[in-house]
C-alpha cells in the first residue's frame, strides 16, 4: 500500500489508510450495540491485512471494523487506544468472549519506517469494552533468563522499536495469551497481557532444548554478528492437542509440555521439510486428529543452510510427517471450509479440495452487481471462512462470497459525495476521484464517484492542462452514486504523461468536474 499526500480538491486520505480527522469521527454515531458505533463509511480502510470470524461476527483491520449482518452495516469499538491515532492492526484473536489485539504503528527513522510495537486491547467481554496493555518489553534489569538448570544471558528488549505483534494466540485451556513479537521473540502472558514472560527457544546451533539439560547460549535476536535468527518470532500457535508452535525467521518450533522443551525444524534439501526458514503464518487445519498445521513458510537468503524457496509447508503427526505445496507463491493465510482449503498469497486466492494436492487460484475480482473490479495484481492479504461466507482481504478491498469464491462482493472505504457532516477532509462534493494523485504503475487505474439521478449513461472527458481532450469514455449508470474508471491511458491507448488532468462529467443534464494529478 502506498501512502501519498492526497490534493486537496481530492482529500480522503484515509482510503489509502491514514485515520479520519477529529470532525470526520463525529460523523460515527452509537449503534445498538454496547460499546459500538455504526460507521458511515463502511470499513475504514481498503488495505485489509487482518480478518477473523467468531460468534456470528467478521473482525476487519486495521480498525477492528465488525459486522454481524454480512456487511450490510459496520461497526467500530469505542476505543481510543486504536482508532483516531496512529496505531493499526497487527494480530487478532478470538475466542468467545475474549478478544486480543495486537496493536503496532510505523515509526520513520533516518527515512525508513520501523514496525513499532503500540501494545494490545483485550477484551473479556465480546468487545463492549476493551482494556488497554503495554507491549511485551522488558526493563533494564532483565539481563538474564532462568532456564531450568541454567541461568542464560539475555539481551533486554527495552525498547518497542522492532516488536511489533506479528501474532497473537489465546489459550481458552490453561487462560494464556502467546506473542509473536520478532526481535522480542515469543512471549506468553498468564494474566491476559498484564505481564509477559519471555519463552527460551532453541538457538541457532541447536534443534532440541530441555530445561533439565545445562546450557550457556544467549536468549536474544540476532543482531550483527550475535543472537539467532530463532529468537526473532513471527507466528505462535496452540493447537487444539495443546501443542505449541512457534514460527521465527530460524524455523518452525514445537513443544509438546507448555513451551518448556522445544524442537526446531530447518528447511533441507529433501523436499519433507519445510520450503523456507521464515514462518510468518500458522493455522491449524480444524477436525483432524492429530492437528494438521498449515504454515506460510519463507526464504529470504538469511537463514543459511540450505537455499529453500517461499511456499506453503502442511505439517502433520505431531512434526513427522512434513508436505510442500504452492512452491514458489508468497502466501500469508489460511482459512479452512470442510475439505476446502483456502490461501491468501501476493499472486491471490488459492483454492485447494484435494488437501493441497491441486489448486485453482483466483487473482481477478468482480463485484456481480456493480461491477466494481479489485485493482489487477492487489494482493491477497487474508481470509477467513465461516457457516454463511468466505471473507477475503486484499491490497484494494474485502471480498466477500457466499458461494465458496464464484461470485463476489467488493467493500471498499465508501465516502459520501453528500456528507451529513462536512469538513475540510469529508467535504460536501459532486464528484471526486481517488487515488489522488494517481500513478497508473502503482495503481492502474483511477476510481471516479459521481451520483446519477436516473438510469442512463454518462460521459466522462478527460482533458490536459491545456484543456486539449485526451479520452472520452462513455459508461452504463444506475439511479444514485457510481463509479467509473479511467486507466491512464489517452485515446490512443499510450500512458499520458506526469501532469494534471481535468475531467467532466456529463450524466443526464448534469455535469460534474474535478482534477486529478498525474504522477509515475
Amino acid at each position: 500500500m502506498h501512502f501519498r499526500r492526497f490534493s486537496k480538491l481530492l482529500l480522503l486520505a484515509f482510503l489509502c489508510g491514514a485515520p479520519l480527522s477529529s470532525v470526520a469521527q463525529r460523523a460515527f454515531i452509537q449503534s445498538p450495540f454496547q460499546g459500538f458505533t455504526e460507521s458511515p463509511y463502511g470499513i475504514l480502510n481498503n488495505s485489509v491485512a487482518n480478518l477473523h470470524t467468531d460468534g456470528g461476527r467478521v473482525w476487519v483491520g486495521p480498525f477492528l471494523n465488525t459486522s454481524s449482518d454480512l456487511g450490510a452495516t459496520w461497526y467500530l469499538p469505542d476505543s481510543d487506544s486504536l482508532f483516531g491515532t496512529v496505531n493499526r492492526l497487527f494480530s487478532l484473536d478470538i475466542d468467545g468472549n475474549v478478544i486480543v489485539a495486537g496493536i503496532g504503528r510505523s515509526d520513520q527513522t533516518g527515512g525508513q519506517s520501523i514496525q513499532t510495537a503500540s501494545g494490545f486491547l483485550v477484551s473479556e467481554d465480546g468487545g463492549s469494552s476493551f482494556s488497554y496493555r503495554f507491549p511485551q518489553l522488558d526493563g533494564p534489569e532483565d539481563d538474564t533468563e532462568v532456564y531450568g538448570v541454567s541461568v542464560l544471558p539475555a539481551l533486554p528488549v527495552i525498547v518497542p522499536q522492532q516488536s511489533p505483534p506479528f501474532d497473537v494466540d489465546y489459550d481458552p485451556v490453561t487462560q494464556q495469551m502467546w506473542v509473536a513479537g520478532w526481535a522480542s521473540g515469543i512471549r506468553r502472558s498468564a494474566d491476559m497481557g498484564r505481564t509477559w514472560m519471555r519463552v527460551v527457544l532453541p538457538p541457532d546451533n541447536l534443534d532440541v532444548i530441555s530445561p533439565e539439560n545445562p546450557y550457556t547460549f544467549s536468549v536474544e535476536p540476532q543482531r550483527g554478528g550475535t543472537g539467532s535468527l530463532n529468537h526473532m518470532g513471527f507466528s505462535v500457535l496452540v493447537d487444539g492437542s495443546g501443542t505449541i508452535w512457534a514460527g521465527t525467521a530460524g524455523g518452525l518450533n514445537r513443544s509438546t509440555n507448555g513451551g518448556t522443551a522445544w524442537r526446531k525444524f530447518r528447511t533441507d534439501v529433501s523436499g519433507k521439510s519445510l520450503t523456507g526458514n521464515w514462518i510468518i503464518s500458522l493455522e491449524e487445519q480444524p477436525l483432524t486428529s492429530p492437528p494438521t498445521i498449515w504454515a506460510a513458510s519463507w526464504n529470504t537468503g538469511e537463514s543459511g543452510g540450505a537455499a529453500g524457496q517461499y511456499g506453503v509447508t502442511v505439517v502433520r503427526n505431531g512434526g513427522e510427517d512434513f508436505s510442500q505445496t504452492l512452491l514458489g507463491e508468497k502466501v500469508y493465510d489460511f482459512a479452512f471450509d470442510s475439505g476446502t482449503v483456502y490461501v491468501a498469497g501476493d499472486n491471490g486466492l488459492f483454492i485447494s479440495n484435494d488437501e493441497g494436492r491441486t489448486w485453482n487460484s483466483v487473482s481477478q475480482f468482480r463485484d456481480a452487481t456493480s461491477g466494481r473490479i479489485v485493482r489487477p495484481q492487489s494482493s491477497v492479504f487474508s481470509v477467513e471462512v465461516d457457516d454463511r461466507a468466505l471473507w477475503v482481504g486484499t491490497s484494494d478491498g474485502l471480498l466477500r462470497s457466499l458461494d465458496g469464491g464464484s461470485t463476489w462482493t467488493i467493500f471498499h472505504v465508501d465516502v459520501p459525495l453528500h456528507p451529513a457532516e462536512a469538513s475540510a477532509s469529508v467535504p460536501d462534493v459532486n464528484s471526486f476521484a481517488y487515488p489522488n494523485p494517481f500513478s497508473r504503475g502503482d495503481d492502474s487505474f483511477v476510481r471516479i464517484k459521481f451520483d446519477a439521478a436516473g438510469d442512463g449513461t454518462a460521459t466522462i472527458r478527460i482533458f490536459d492542462f491545456g484543456m486539449n481532450l485526451v479520452r472520452s469514455i462513455t459508461t452504463s449508470v444506475s439511479a444514485g452514486t457510481n463509479e467509473s474508471m479511467w486507466d491512464g491511458l489517452n485515446s490512443g491507448g499510450a500512458t499520458v504523461p506526469n501532469g494534471p488532468y481535468f475531467y467532466d462529467v456529463e450524466v443526464g443534464n448534469k455535469r460534474h468536474r474535478g482534477k486529478i494529478l498525474v504522477i509515475e
